[in-house]
Formats: structure tokens, sequence, C-alpha cells
């Protein structure tokens, strides 16, 4: 440890003690959770620990970008607030760590300091009205001036939209014939200069993360030349590196989340009596809860592998498997632990000021931004039929058995992974395949920390939970027929006519 950082375990409990007494003692979280935003109290208590000093490098006063330190902070934030999570999440994994890397000295003297000693936030704009997750086709353009850079164009759905001090714009440049280059730049922008604010034009009425602001925002500014990103080869590429190591920094936000929703379901089914015993006396809610632990094991494997691969260090351009098997697993993971919770809290979960059903809507839309689950489990499954392709290998089973990432989970699930792939499968169950390596990937981090201690008992639960997922999606490739979806259905299919 450098001399004058405080030791991790000590930093992360001063911050947790803040979190309770704000959330518990001076207000009461499940109150605040119906209103739009904090109040400004909370956020100056919170924020004098200074959250996201975990990252900014050492050399500007901060403790140094480390990605355990940083999943620490997430963890602890989302067992209280998945919204202060996610804060929290946009501003390192979206604005400081890639200001760290590809940043300019002199923007970054500027930025660092500032993120320390104030309420600083920092937010990352790719999205646009036209284009979500067509971020390649972006119209937000840029054209050379003589201090640096004009920019204009619109984005939307970015997180603390009106609220974060600075931002890392995303645009195509303007080419002499009117079109846009291919590839992407990403420049800094600071709201505090007039030349570089950006003006929301509406904010939205976000369904749930009531803390975070969302909206459209329109951009016609200037920065100098110093406040571009300098990627290491292209742009494209440095957004993939961006994205991707943001991927692999969810399971920060889901730890303390899942474990909440854990240790709420645990709690009640305990203390609830039904006849002559409790709710855990009963099976199904056994299951029901086993399913949460399991989510909790994988997350747990997860955060130990991303500490090991997704530092600032390593270029994750092409890291596209791991990183999309942890976003979409873990994001499906806090969804289903929150709706169990919710299951077996009865009646009172569905109160919006009941953890379980704030967790319901807080965890839905993480299945959607930073590329939807659908589209993520696609791409896990391209990328494992490419190689089969180039194996010439149709066995699934021997496939797996001899990529890196699965190597060690497959023997599991030797019987249910005994088919065989096609070229040309439909979407629907490129998505299943998907789902299918994504969870054969996780589980290799879960037997990872086996081999350096982890309980037993949970790894065991976490593999039978995971063997009936993975046969019950492998059983969708031995049906040949699949529903569509019939446009004009209203001719012969009002039910009153078949009422007599």
């Amino acid at each position: 440890m450098e001399s004058g950082k405080e030791e991790l375990s000590v930093f992360i409990a001063k911050f947790n003690q803040v979190l309770k007494r704000v959330f518990h003692e001076q207000q009461d979280i499940n109150e605040l959770s119906h209103d739009r935003g904090l109040p400004p109290h909370i956020w100056r208590d919170i924020m004098e620990t200074h959250p996201l000093a975990v990252a900014v490098p050492t050399a500007y006063g901060g403790r140094g970008s480390v990605v355990k330190e940083c999943l620490s902070v997430l963890s602890a934030a989302s067992y209280e607030s998945l919204p202060l999570s996610l804060t929290f999440g946009i501003n390192i994994a979206l604005f400081l760590e890639p200001l760290a890397k590809y940043g300019d000295d002199k923007i970054k003297e500027k930025v660092f300091p500032e993120f320390l000693s104030g309420h600083r936030m920092g937010g990352l704009m790719i999205t646009e009205p036209d284009y979500g997750s067509d971020a390649l086709n972006m119209r937000t353009a840029y054209r050379n001036t003589d201090e640096g850079y004009a920019i204009s164009g619109k984005k939307h759905w970015q997180g603390l939209t009106g609220q974060a001090d600075y931002w890392l714009v995303a645009a195509r440049k303007q080419v002499s014939d009117g079109e846009l280059a291919r590839d992407v730049d990403f420049f800094v922008t600071d709201n505090a200069d007039p030349k570089q604010h950006i003006k929301v034009e509406q904010l939205y009425s976000n369904l749930g993360l009531y803390m975070i602001p969302y909206g459209l925002n329109v951009i016609d500014l200037e920065v100098p030349t110093y406040q571009r990103l300098q990627p290491e080869s292209t742009g494209i590429k440095m957004m993939l590196d961006i994205l991707h190591r943001s991927r692999l920094q969810f399971p920060g936000m889901g730890m303390g989340f899942i474990k909440r929703m854990l240790d709420e379901a645990l709690q009640h089914c305990t203390n609830r009596m039904v006849g002559a015993g409790n709710l855990l006396a009963l099976d199904a809610v056994q299951y029901q809860l086993s399913r949460i632990q399991t989510a909790f094991t994988i997350c747990s494997g997860m955060c130990a592998r991303s500490s090991t691969i997704s530092g600032i260090e390593y270029n994750l351009a092409t890291e596209g498997l791991e990183a999309n098997s942890m976003k979409a697993l873990v994001t499906d993971l806090m969804q289903e632990s929150a709706q169990l919770c919710l299951q077996v809290s009865g009646a009172n979960g569905y109160k919006i000021n009941h953890i379980a059903g704030r967790g319901i809507i807080d965890s839905r839309p993480f299945q959607i931004f930073e590329g939807s689950n659908e589209m993520l489990y696609t791409q896990i499954a391209e990328i494992v039929l490419k190689r089969m392709k180039r194996q010439k290998e149709s066995s699934f089973y021997q496939s797996l058995a001899s990529l890196p990432q699965t190597e060690k989970a497959v023997p599991h699930f030797r019987e249910q992974l005994q088919f065989t792939v096609s070229d040309n499968l439909a979407q629907r169950k490129l998505v299943d395949l998907g789902k299918i390596i994504a969870r054969l990937v996780n589980i290799q981090y879960v037997l990872d920390m086996q081999e350096k201690g982890f309980r037993q008992d949970l790894v065991e639960n976490c593999i039978y939970n995971m063997q009936l997922d993975i046969a019950q999606l492998a059983s969708n490739f031995a049906l040949s027929n699949h529903a569509e979806l019939v446009v004009s259905y209203e001719g012969e299919s009002d039910w009153l006519d078949f009422a007599f």
C-alpha cells in the first residue's frame, strides 16, 4: 500500500457509516425513493467521504484507479441504493477511467483535483435520438477550428443529464464533402465554460432510478485541442475499450444489490411464521432463496475476475466475450433476485417504499442500457460460432471444452451440452446460445474462486442451479418450429364470437 493511502477496509467502513447515517438516521431512504434527486445536504455528506477518489490516479492525489477499490465503492453504494451506485458507476467507468487513460495531461491537471476537492460529476454522451445501439452511425459531428474543435448534434438518455459538470462527448469528424468519417472521437466538455455548455432541451420522466436525471441534450460548443481524448489506435477501438471496461465493472453495482435482496429475503422468511414453522421450512421458498444466493455467488466470481482484468492498464477492445457475458448475466440476475425477493415478501414487497419493489423498477433498465441483453447474448453466440467455424467443429461441448474462458466449467455440464449447432440459427436461438455461454464463462470465475478458498457449499448450489438453466435453454435446440408474429391478427380472433 502506498504511504498516506488509507487501508481499503477503513475507507469502505467510513463510507458505509455515512450511507447508514444519511439513509437511515438523518432521512428514511424509503421516503427519499419517491423523490427526484437527493437533497443537497445528503449529497454533501456522501461526497465528503470522497468515494470517487478510487478512480483518480495517485499522481493527482487519488487512490489509483484500482479496480477492486472501484468495485468495493459500487457494491457498498448499491447495498443501500442502486441509483446511487449507478451514479458512481457512470462517473468511474464512463468518465474518470477513460480520462485517466486517454486524456491529455493539461485537462487531467484541471479535472482530477476538482473531483477530489469538490462535489464534481462526469458522464458520457454516446446515444442519440435516432441511433441507440447503432453508435457507429451517430450524427453528432465535429470540425477543426483555429483554437480546437466545434461540435454539434443531439444526445439523449445520458445519466446525470443537467447534473454532470463534465462530459465525454462522442462525435464523428465532418469531412470535406459533408459526410462524416467512419471513426469516432471523444471530447471532454466543461459545463462551467459558456463556450462548452451543453443545453438540456428536455428532462425525461424515467420510470425508476429517480435519483438520476435523464433527458435530451443539444450540443453546439467549442473545445480546445487538448480536450480531445487520444486513442492508442482508432477511436472505435477506444470506444470498445471504454464500453467493455464499463461492462466488466457492472458486477460492482450488482454485488451489493444482490446481497441486499438476499439479506432482505432471508430475514423476512426467517421471521415470517406460517403454521408451525417459518417460510424457510417451505421447499419452494428454499429454491427461490437458493436462486438469489446463486446470483450472489456468480456475481462474487465476476468481481474477483474483473479486479484482475479490467484495469486501465489493459486494452479491452477485443474482450467482448467476457465483457458481454458479465454485463448481460449480472443484470439478468439482478432483476431475477429482485423479483424473487418481492415474491417471498408477499404484498408488502409491492409497495414503492419496499426495497424489493423499488429494486425491480431500478434494476430493470440495467438489462437495456449499455447494450440490450438480447444484443449482447447474440454477440456472445456469434463470437463462439465464428470460432467453431474456424475449428470446423459442430459439437458445442467439444468446442467449449477447448475455449480458455469455459474449459474449466464445461465438464460440470457435459450432459446438458451434448448437441450440435448449425450455421443458420434463428436469432432467438442465438440469444439462447449466448445465455448458455455466458453462464459457463461466469461459472468458470466461481470455480477459480473455489480454488482459492471460496466456500464449497455455495459453489455446489450455484452449479446445480446453472445446470437447471442450461438444460432448459439447451432443450430449445431440439425444437425445430417456432412461433411467429401474426401481424393482422384481428380477424376471427374475438373470443366473444366463440362464447355460446
